[in-house]
């Protein structure tokens, strides 16, 4: 684990993290001296095994399928009263190892929660990608960015018109991700 001092000890943020494998969210929750919220499909609430278990996690659930509107309101809410949520941009894990391209949504939810959002990089996929039945033994690790504020893209939107305010979500959006992609193998220490 790598710089896990860069997550702030209290008040909202999102840490918004490329998703590799089923490790992710407990690998990155349990790097971290303050509880996390999560995002959890949202049929997963109704199963009789994982329901009592995502919310005993303090789990969001996201309606995948639908506008997701719901979802959003579930997120800025926590957020609002202080909360750390995760929150995979991608939407799903990845298939290849690579990072896929963020999900509609996620530059709003950031635009709208003035949290900080601290981008995360996690490599697991050798360990339990999607194309594993079981895990194996392999080297993962989990690396914090620095906290982004996004100022100036939260209050421009606090003064535009909804088409600019779309593109002002991709930005962040955007943003997030390239945060992400670019963080440093886990070999260089930086």
């Amino acid at each position: 684990v790598y710089h896990p001092e860069r997550v702030p000890l209290t008040g909202p943020v999102i840490l918004a993290a490329n998703h590799e494998s089923y490790f992710d969210p407990p690998f990155i929750g349990s790097s971290l001296p303050r509880p996390i919220n999560y995002l959890a499909r949202e049929d997963l609430f109704s199963n009789r095994l994982s329901g009592p278990f995502l919310r005993g996690l303090n789990s969001v659930p996201v309606d995948r399928a639908g506008g997701g509107a719901r979802g959003l309101k579930n997120i800025l809410e926590r957020l609002l009263k202080g909360n750390a949520i995760i929150i995979f941009p991608e939407g799903t894990r990845t298939h290849d190892g690579e990072m896929r391209s963020a999900q509609a949504g996620i530059g709003l939810a950031i635009i709208r929660s003035w949290a900080p959002v601290v981008p995360v990089r996690v490599w697991t996929y050798n360990a339990y990608g999607r194309h594993r039945a079981v895990p194996r033994l392999a080297t993962t690790a989990v690396k914090f960015g620095h906290p982004i504020q996004f100022h100036a893209l939260r209050e421009k939107a606090g003064t535009c018109q909804r088409p600019e305010l779309r593109n002002l979500y991709q930005q962040a959006t955007d943003e997030t991700m390239a945060a992400i992609a670019d963080m440093c193998p886990v070999m260089d220490r930086a």
